[in-house]
């Protein structure tokens, strides 16, 4: 077996295909985090705070978020691209470890993005729509852009993601879903979706009542996670597994309130794209012909710059850029300009035959680049437009001063250092077998971590086997706890029992929580509604705080009244109510968790009828909550 992985790798590390897949993959990825971020910035007193606005144990919080945002743009952009990436990595470490988001607010993806994090750290992610890609461009500023060609990686950039991150982690969850009698029963994606705290905004009733559907997407996915590991990267099969996973991963998005975990998810689809379909997508979303020819004094630095720049950006492929001492004579409809005064400014034409130049060239060319076309038009606004005029001019005029002699030919030698992807690529080269066999056995000892969670948690833990029955299965036990701890921590690798049996049986009780306004008139708490729906934003990891450690089948009274406190304090401080002042009432409405189809269960669940249980208040900021001590038997 490791011989025929080695000589596979060997084989794929050389196949050279088009970078686009990954750039797009560093985008999404970097998207997703900074969208997480801006959550956790938001609720950043309720996750971190112990007691939120009144005991604030983390007030730097906000400004390491904010660090981490930053990084989290760059790595979008491509700015910096490796060092982005490393710390980005660090960031999901550190928060998703050494926070209160480790125990009371898991996402349900953060071990995922740690892991994707790690593989991040090896690809070529700066090889297309990075500006790391325009600043090594930059250096020589006289090389004209069509000499540069669409890089080139190996294919392993793409197959390692998907079969670590998303084809172990399937075939966990599929075993661990095999234990659940509702995924037996093809109810695996029926039974969330008639939840109350589990659903979005969209009433899916009308499909969840179809019983032959509902059974059928059930028992597609387990069909789909069984098999991903096998046939996903089959160039016959990659489009079927791509649209299927694409399709169920978007209904998670729009059904469910765990829109993070679906997006987290969707990441590596990208990477799922056949190569074909990128070259199609380019073919139908570029101009056929540029749309717009720029004129550019071809001996400036800063013209060629400017030049190179532009090209970057234009991602439609609608500029065309003419060295003015060259082409100028080619055009009729530059006649009238002389050299001299092609060479003061910026110059454009376009297919009708006008020609602009200035502050009103550079509008055009954001114009024609299309998805920069607001942009264009604000900048010919009359305020917006004399401003720019006059710095242009600034600009413009300050570069006739200076003049070029051979010295500007001479590349600007700014140092880069070779990336994590580089510097294995240079060990490929140089003895290729070697490499392979390294990263072969690399990629066992993942697999071994991952298979030590698998028959951890989804055979010992489910077949109930007693690990303690001497002294060598504890200590083999213990062993392999602090390897899962490990390889959750650095690898992402952890078990994936989502949504299974022992998470919704006996689920049969919801709980809500009003506040009595300054009239005496019971109101509800933004948080969860009448019908038992948590409300937005409190989704993602404030959902899994609530539905599924405060609230669950066997409510521990201890942490209910924790995390009562903590949504009290803070939606009362957002609300503006003195809390000190606010009686708060706890309900509790029951519903039912079936393991059989049942006809419009998702409304008898939302339509059930509420009954007060217990309430709770706040004197000198002190909480206290009464509660009956047998709520699990109420």
């Amino acid at each position: 077996m490791y011989k025929l992985l080695s000589q596979k790798l060997q084989l794929f590390a050389s196949l050279q295909v088009s970078a686009t897949g990954i750039g797009l993959f560093r985008i999404f990825y970097g998207l997703v985090t900074l969208q997480e971020i801006l959550f956790l910035l938001y609720f950043k007193h309720l996750i971190f705070d112990p007691i939120p606005y009144i005991d604030v144990e983390f007030p730097m919080i906000g400004l390491f978020l904010g660090v981490w945002a930053l990084v989290a743009f760059a790595l979008c952009i491509g700015y910096r691209s490796q060092a982005a990436a490393l710390t980005c990595y660090c960031f999901w470490i550190i928060f998703v470890q050494f926070t209160p988001m480790q125990r009371d607010f898991d996402g349900g993806f953060d071990v995922f993005m740690t892991g994707i994090g790690f593989f991040l750290l090896f690809m070529p992610i700066d090889k297309a729509f990075a500006i790391d890609q325009l600043r090594q461009k930059l250096q020589y500023p006289f090389i004209h852009y069509s000499h540069y060609s669409v890089p080139k990686v190996s294919i392993l950039a793409y197959y390692i993601p998907v079969m670590l991150c998303l084809s172990f982690l399937y075939f966990d969850s599929a075993i661990h879903k095999m234990f659940a009698q509702h995924w037996r029963n093809g109810l695996g994606s029926w039974l969330p979706g008639t939840q109350p705290y589990y659903v979005s905004a969209i009433n899916m009733s009308a499909l969840l009542n179809i019983e032959w559907l509902a059974k059928s997407v059930g028992y597609l996915i387990l069909v789909f996670q069984f098999s991903f590991v096998f046939f996903a990267q089959n160039r016959y099969c990659r489009p079927i597994y791509l649209l299927v996973g694409l399709g169920l991963h978007l209904g998670i998005i729009f059904t469910l309130n765990i829109y993070p975990f679906g997006a987290g998810m969707l990441i590596c689809y990208v990477l799922l794209v056949p190569f074909a379909w990128w070259r199609a997508l380019a073919d139908f979303c570029q101009a056929k012909q540029p749309t717009l020819t720029i004129f550019y004094d071809e001996k400036c630095p800063l013209c060629n710059r400017t030049a190179l720049i532009l090209n970057h950006v234009d991602i439609f492929k609608c500029l065309d850029f003419k060295g003015a001492q060259s082409y100028r004579q080619n055009y009729p409809e530059l006649s009238r300009y002389n050299e001299q005064e092609m060479l003061l400014d910026l110059y454009t034409l376009d297919s009708q035959g006008r020609v602009n130049y200035g502050v009103l060239a550079y509008s055009q060319i954001l114009i024609k680049m299309r998805y920069l076309y607001l942009l264009g038009l604000l900048l010919k606004a009359p305020v917006i437009y004399s401003l720019a005029c006059r710095q242009y001019r600034k600009i413009a005029d300050n570069r006739l001063r200076i003049n070029c002699d051979e010295n500007c030919l001479i590349p600007n030698q700014q140092s880069f250092a070779p990336s994590f992807y580089d510097q294995l690529v240079a060990r490929f080269q140089k003895n290729p077998k070697n490499f392979s066999r390294q990263l072969a056995k690399f990629l066992i000892i993942l697999f071994a971590l991952q298979l030590n969670s698998s028959i951890h948690y989804g055979f010992f833990y489910r077949f109930k086997i007693d690990t303690r029955q001497n002294a060598l299965t504890s200590t083999l036990s213990e062993i392999s706890n602090s390897t899962i701890l490990l390889s959750q921590m650095l690898f992402g690798i952890t078990p994936h029992a989502l949504y299974v049996h022992d998470h919704f049986e006996g689920y049969d009780h919801i709980l809500a929580i009003t506040y009595l306004d300054q009239n005496g008139v019971e109101q509800w708490l933004p948080f969860v509604n009448s019908q038992g729906r948590l409300l937005a934003p409190n989704w993602g990891r404030v959902h899994s705080m609530w539905a599924n450690i405060a609230v669950t089948p066997n409510i521990d009274q201890a942490r209910l009244n924790k995390f009562i406190m903590k949504v009290t304090a803070f939606w009362g401080k957002e609300l503006g109510l003195d809390i000190n002042r606010t009686t708060f009432i706890i309900r509790m409405k029951k519903i039912e968790a079936p393991s059989v189809w049942v006809y419009d269960q998702l409304n008898k669940n939302l339509s059930g009828e509420w009954q007060v249980i217990g309430s709770a208040r706040w004197i000198d900021n002190n909480f206290s909550a009464a509660l009956p001590n047998n709520i699990n038997n109420l």
